[in-house]
């Protein structure tokens, strides 16, 4: 199965930028070219997953100079960011078996298969280790050069060293509350828990350095730039605090109970609202941007000078006009769509659930 599934690859690999190019009819693709004509958006490339019958995409995540997407049969395949060509594609477990958390670190690819950490060559797809944890996992394991940071169900934080998963320190919160997310550096990590703390602890021990207390639980990952630390709480408040003190910047109120992580943008702090859409707050002053969210905006696909691509819920790509705060144009796909956000450069990565592909960037 492995390898007729590869060799398909290979060979549609070979013909999928000049069939897109030359096709005279490309309903088969995602976005047929007629549905951007009139827009500034264009094609770069489109490419149609293989996928055995009842076999759907599940994930896709930006890595390097690579779009990785991971099948509902556990396929994961590796598709060149430039041109739409397909590095490799590897399965990592037997279907089935659950494979949660999919995230990257230094040409490391890491994911939660059953009660097993693996660590995956994101070159090759090649498993390197696996390590068993019997402790559960509730939020997805971060890493940096050093140590895995993986925390438990029983709302404890292991540390375990990068060269052979041997356990180094472990810390919790004071009040024992579940952890609901890590974020790791090589000189600091931070985690958030149910009870809306936020707690900055060495990298190499179980020392706090601050705590900052929120109203209520923390959802999501933590995000970062260089000073500050962004983050969404079920209180409906987002929060900027600042990373080496742990000062509060500022904080803006959504009017919604929030249930997802901010994303971070250039100069903008994007908020998903439930029941309302997504949100866009000055990184600076954090004041609205945008006077109304985007309706059922689902998340923000990338950038480009002033303006920003969101996907919504229901598959409509709309530009919004930040500086005047006003809708420019859309898309509409009219599918369910699985994106990855674009922090990069400004080009977009959309895809459906049949495991059909397409980038696409704004006219320069």
């Amino acid at each position: 199965m492995l390898k007729s599934r590869l060799a398909l690859i290979a060979m549609v690999s070979q013909i999928v930028f000049t069939s897109m190019l030359s096709a005279q009819d490309d309903s088969q693709w995602l976005i047929p070219r007629a549905m951007v004509a009139s827009t500034e958006l264009k094609i770069v490339w489109q490419y149609n997953l293989p996928m055995a019958k009842g076999e759907s995409l599940n994930d896709m995540l930006l890595y390097g100079n690579r779009l990785c997407t991971l099948s509902s049969g556990n396929y994961l395949s590796c598709i060149n960011k430039a041109d739409g060509n397909v590095m490799f594609a590897s399965l990592i477990a037997p279907a089935g078996l659950p494979v949660v958390d999919l995230e990257s670190y230094k040409g490391e690819l890491l994911a939660m298969v059953g009660n097993k950490l693996v660590e995956i060559n994101a070159d090759f797809g090649t498993e390197k280790t696996k390590t068993q944890i019997d402790t559960g996992v509730v939020c997805p394991v971060v890493r940096n050069d050093s140590f895995f940071y993986i925390a438990g169900a029983d709302r404890r934080i292991r540390a375990l060293r990068a060269d052979d998963k041997v356990k180094v320190f472990e810390v919790a919160a004071e009040n024992a509350s579940r952890i609901t997310s890590v974020l790791a550096e090589n000189d600091f990590v931070v985690f958030a828990t149910e009870a809306g703390n936020v707690i900055r602890i060495a990298a190499d021990k179980a020392a706090k350095i601050w705590q900052f207390d929120a109203n209520s639980a923390v959802v999501g990952p933590i995000v970062h730039d260089a000073t500050s630390l962004y983050f969404a709480c079920r209180d409906t408040w987002v929060y900027r605090i600042e990373l080496s003190s742990g000062k509060l910047l500022w904080k803006c109120q959504m009017q919604g109970i929030l249930d997802t992580a901010p994303q971070l943008g250039g100069k903008l702090v994007y908020q998903c609202v439930p029941g309302m859409g997504l949100a866009a707050i000055d990184k600076q002053t954090g004041k609205p941007v945008w006077p109304v969210p985007v309706k059922d905006g689902a998340g923000m696909l990338s950038e480009s000078g002033d303006k920003t691509f969101v996907i919504t819920k229901g598959g409509v790509l709309v530009a919004m006009d930040n500086t005047k705060a006003k809708q420019l144009y859309t898309v509409n796909i009219a599918l369910p769509i699985k994106y990855a956000t674009n922090t990069a450069d400004s080009r977009i990565y959309i895809a459906d659930a049949q495991g059909r592909i397409a980038c696409l960037e704004p006219a320069k």
